[in-house]
């Protein structure tokens, strides 16, 4: 039996950014509320600092900035992202949007699909990250699933079906020994099957390079950008 046919999607990042190949910078946020790593910082200060750095970068001429809870290690898995971080970030990516004319996405950590597309809609940002879309992995946080069946029903039910999902293929800080039988660019086939708009290729770590070889496999699974 031959799977169904996906017809073809408009270029996101054009769409998003009016550019093919657009620069995005990224806000890694303080620890915010709840994580083990806040030290009682007034939240309008790390509102200030992660403004701050937008600005930095949108004067420089970048095409987008993405909006993260990078500081609140250890990450919390997605079941257990709490009410206080969601608002946290929502309050930080308004001051962000109202300081910047560039488009603005999203990263919850970690994994948090569902809460970063609650976040996106309140502050109209265009776009969220989800590091583990489709599949699993073992990553530092234990067993992670993937998320784009609960992330795309919640997205639909929420009326948010213009934020655009920029998912992971290969995800780094993961061990991928439940996949190892699949291929690189299969795992890309998959999150294009399964609705991502753009699929990324992160390398080994944060800040890490990503290998060429690992970005001609994936650029060989799809058709997205």
């Amino acid at each position: 039996m031959s799977q169904p046919v996906i017809p073809p999607k408009p270029n996101a990042l054009a769409e998003i950014f009016g550019v093919a190949k657009p620069v995005i910078g990224v806000v890694h946020l303080a620890p915010l509320p709840g994580a083990p790593r806040y030290e009682d910082e007034a939240v309008e200060e790390i509102y200030r600092r992660g403004v701050q750095d937008a600005v930095a970068m949108a004067d420089g001429g970048i095409d987008g900035i993405i909006v993260e809870n990078a500081s609140d290690l250890p990450f919390a898995r997605p079941e257990a992202i709490g009410p206080e971080t969601v608002a946290a970030l929502a309050c930080a990516c308004l001051r962000v949007r109202d300081a910047v004319g560039v488009p603005l996405g999203i990263t919850c950590v970690a994994n948090g699909a569902v809460a970063g597309l609650a976040v996106a809609k309140a502050v109209g940002a265009s776009w969220v990250r989800v590091n583990q879309f489709v599949n699993a992995y073992v990553a530092n946080e234990g067993l992670l699933s993937g998320a784009a069946g609960e992330a795309l029903r919640y997205r639909s039910a929420i009326r948010a079906k213009d934020v655009r999902i920029f998912a992971d293929v290969h995800v780094k800080f993961g061990a991928h020994a439940l996949t190892a039988d699949r291929t690189i660019p299969e795992q890309a086939r998959d999150a294009e099957f399964f609705d991502a708009d753009v699929v990324i290729a992160s390398g080994q770590r944060t800040g890490s390079p990503t290998p060429v070889e690992e970005i001609r496999a994936v650029r060989e699974g799809t058709v997205l950008p």
